[in-house]
């Protein structure tokens, strides 16, 4: 897999606001700096430039694993947002994979993801 800092960025910059992609490269570069490169060219110019599943696919799985993972209610949002305003996905469909996730991750956790969506959509 090749990785690129360059398709990375690029990545980052068409999918979140320039002050949501500060704030996580603040929080990783704040006590290991530096660390932020690697997401960026490891998973956004890497793992998401590979071939094989489409965006909102991805979106999904990452919205899927967060919810399950929980605590995780900052990035779960941001999932939830690229998922809608870059992904294509609709609402009802954000929705959808969160109560289909319901019995397999439980009830509060579901509650958890919908109100990380509600901050999604509102924000």
């Amino acid at each position: 897999m090749e990785l690129s800092m360059s398709k990375g960025n690029e990545f980052v910059e068409a999918t979140q606001s320039p002050e949501g992609a500060a704030a996580w490269k603040r929080q990783l570069d704040d006590f290991a700096p530096g660390a932020s490169d690697w997401v960026v060219g490891a998973v956004f110019g890497g793992t998401y430039q590979r071939e094989g599943l489409e965006l909102r696919d991805r979106q999904m799985l990452n919205m899927a694993a967060l919810a399950a993972m929980g605590g995780v209610e900052p990035q779960l949002t941001g999932h939830i947002k690229t998922a809608v305003d870059v992904a294509g996905m609709s609402e009802s469909e954000v929705a959808e994979c969160f109560i289909h996730l319901m019995p397999y991750i439980g009830v509060p956790k579901t509650l958890a993801a919908m109100r990380c969506m509600k901050a999604a959509l509102e924000g």
